[in-house]
């Protein structure tokens, strides 16, 4: 298990309005859950404003250090719209317009106004990327090399990864089970520690809450190996309720 090929992903979050707080970002949750069954981890996330510079910068060191590198936001029809230029100039190459991006975009207008030159922003990539189906709007997400431009609004980024399922190269999905228990996580940090260390394979996340007017924390124990999982997930009940600690369901 500890041998096999981890594959790595980063997010890229682009967008004033997420920094200034006008806007709650909803795309690292689904982004993280689609990763985790095509077999790729999110390991890391990055919030950048609509700056050329800036957003250049994380994508180049981000592409540089994990296999797939995901942005959202910034590939509308306004002004303010500047991830596909900012990753051309990350990349050194021009900005093009997609013939079939173009045709996709006059047939989705075709009987709601028609093309403009706002709309037709739509349809510029980076010199050499491939294109991410969209049917929702007609405005595609845009791959090129490792880096894969999905849209800043939750539902279309959704389409847009069910577009990629299947064809990206990761590993065996991560599996996770999660159990909870009104105990302070510090109480049974040591109970963590040995038995994600006993099996090897595994992690053990632990994230606490309070509800209820009590203290407590969520126990997420995550494997790629289906049988590892529930060997870990067991012994991690017993050792709870052999030091006395009631054992739940998640809590939520």
């Amino acid at each position: 298990m500890s041998d096999e090929r981890i594959w790595t992903a980063a997010l890229l979050v682009i967008g004033d309005e997420i920094l200034s707080g006008r806007t709650q970002d909803r795309n690292v949750a689904q982004v993280a859950k689609w990763l985790n069954l095509q077999g790729i981890g999110l390991v890391e996330v990055r919030i950048v404003p609509d700056v050329t510079e800036k957003i250049a910068d994380a994508v180049n060191a981000l592409r540089a250090t994990h296999d797939y590198l995901f942005t959202t936001g910034g590939i509308g029809p306004t002004h303010d719209d500047i991830t596909v230029d900012a990753i051309a100039h990350a990349l050194r190459v021009p900005v093009v317009v997609h013939p079939k991006a173009k045709a996709s975009l006059e047939s989705y207008y075709a009987t709601r106004g028609g093309i403009t030159a706002a709309r037709l922003r739509m349809a510029r990539v980076p010199e050499g990327a491939e294109l991410i189906e969209n049917p929702m709007s007609g405005a595609p997400g845009i791959r090129v090399g490792n880096i894969l431009i999905l849209a800043g609004v939750p539902h279309i980024a959704t389409i847009m990864l069910e577009a990629l399922s299947g064809t990206l190269e990761g590993g065996k999905p991560i599996l996770s089970r999660t159990i909870g228990s009104y105990t302070p996580e510090s109480e049974v940090a040591d109970i963590l520690r040995e038995v994600e260390a006993a099996h090897p394979g595994t992690q053990i996340g632990s994230y606490p809450f309070f509800k209820g007017g009590r203290i407590g924390a969520n126990f997420v124990v995550r494997a790629t190996d289906e049988a590892l999982l529930e060997a870990c997930v067991g012994e991690l009940v017993r050792r709870l309720r052999e030091a006395g600690r009631e054992v739940l369901a998640e809590v939520v």
